[in-house]
């Protein structure tokens, strides 16, 4: 099970009331939404990705994720974030879901971007202070 410990970022969230489904938990596909926030929150604030007006963009093109423990509603969670693969237009991170103050993930997962012109769709290579960013996560 992942530790938080493995990784070299850690990204503050909240449980809000419409996660919870009707078991009374986070439901799976909002751990997707914890990833993605994760991930895009940093490469705003330590990459300086601009997503409403950069000419480069993420695409997510491949995801998964594997459940450990449930969480709900409200909890304060906090997600890992490390990079396990750093290409020239790509970048696979994997990322891990915690409770506050646990040490042992509640879910673990992966996806991977590839960094597309905005007005073409096009891969193109990683802009600089964006790949700083994401070379200070690689483990």
């Amino acid at each position: 099970m992942p530790q938080r410990s493995e990784y070299l970022h850690l990204q503050p969230l909240t449980t809000r009331w419409h996660d919870n489904d009707v078991y009374g938990h986070v439901n799976n596909v909002t751990y997707y939404s914890f990833f993605d926030t994760a991930v895009n929150t940093y490469l705003i604030e330590v990459g300086g990705l601009d997503i409403h007006g950069g000419e480069v963009v993420g695409f997510v093109v491949s995801s998964s994720c594997d459940y450990f423990a449930s969480i709900a509603f409200p909890e304060k969670i906090e997600v890992g974030l490390r990079v396990a693969k750093l290409g020239s237009s790509s970048v696979q991170y994997e990322l891990a879901v915690f409770k506050e103050d646990e040490e042992e993930a509640c879910a673990a997962g992966r996806f991977v971007h590839v960094f597309v012109d905005r007005a073409s769709n096009r891969p193109v290579a990683i802009p600089d202070r964006l790949r700083g960013a994401l070379q200070q996560l690689v483990v």
